[in-house]
């Protein structure tokens, strides 16, 4: 009981102590002080809070028939699902990444993964989902590129222009899709091709208007050829099939920003 008292009256000492000391502090210190103080406490829990919430969604896009939903699925469950694969509605699913049941078992953080449509009547969904995605894979049909080189640079350049993926500099994966086949395109003639296409195309819109409400940001460097290292955010090439199970590329790209 003695010692209950005894510390009752050191925590009074220390508290008036403290209130005199406070009161000596000319009131505009004091003020600065507060000021301070209360900067740091959000400063700290703002990280706290962003470190909480930062996303775990991945986006598939790419236009329709270059192997989306298959994708999805061997990420997912490890099958190619053949059969009614082309999709009207988005495909969306969180898991872990297929490769990773056995060997990480509770040990890695689950993906939210979206397979957006690539119909052209239904591409304006991924606007819903672009603000709040970790990273974008984009895929194209290296089979069938040549055909559809024009389609899927608009398409990608509209996600590059895209004013969350700038500010939030949402990394993207150009995928390559079906590169199994013997007639198919490499991953460098796609990323040439794709360069000098995307470079008409912002010559080509500037021109018709400098204040495109749809796309206020511009792409590259002017007076210079348009190369995706001139992209705010980053932009990485890659291989893959999905028929044949060949995603190593793309889940080292999703886990690199969906942290375990």
């Amino acid at each position: 009981m003695d010692n209950l008292e005894d510390l009752k009256i050191v925590a009074e000492q220390w508290s008036k102590q403290g209130l005199e000391f406070v009161q000596k502090i000319p009131p505009p210190q004091l003020y600065t002080a507060i000021g301070v103080l209360l900067l740091a406490t959000i400063w700290l829990l703002s990280i706290r809070l962003f470190r909480r919430t930062k996303s775990n969604t991945v986006l598939l896009s790419g236009l329709s028939g270059s192997g989306k939903t298959v994708l999805f699925y061997q990420l997912r469950d490890g099958s190619s699902h053949q059969g009614a694969v082309t999709s009207m509605e988005p495909n969306e699913g969180t898991f872990v990444l297929h490769n990773e049941n056995n060997t990480k078992k509770g040990k890695v953080k689950p993906i939210h993964l979206i397979d957006v449509p690539g119909h052209s009547r239904l591409i304006s969904k991924l606007e819903e989902y672009l603000p709040r995605a970790a990273a974008v894979v984009f895929v194209v049909d290296a089979l069938e590129f040549l055909p559809n080189i024009r389609a899927a640079s608009e398409y990608l350049y509209d996600i590059l222009t895209n004013a969350s993926v700038i500010k939030n500099k949402t990394p993207v994966l150009l995928c390559c899709n079906k590169t199994d086949k013997v007639t198919a395109h490499t991953k460098e003639f796609i990323r040439k091709q794709m360069e000098k296409e995307i470079d008409k195309l912002r010559v080509s819109r500037s021109a018709i208007s400098t204040a495109d409400i749809a796309n206020d940001f511009t792409l590259g460097i002017e007076g210079e050829v348009f190369s995706f290292s001139h992209c705010h955010n980053k932009v990485t090439v890659a291989e893959a099939s999905g028929l044949t199970g060949e995603t190593d590329q793309v889940q080292e790209f999703i886990r690199e920003h969906v942290k375990p």
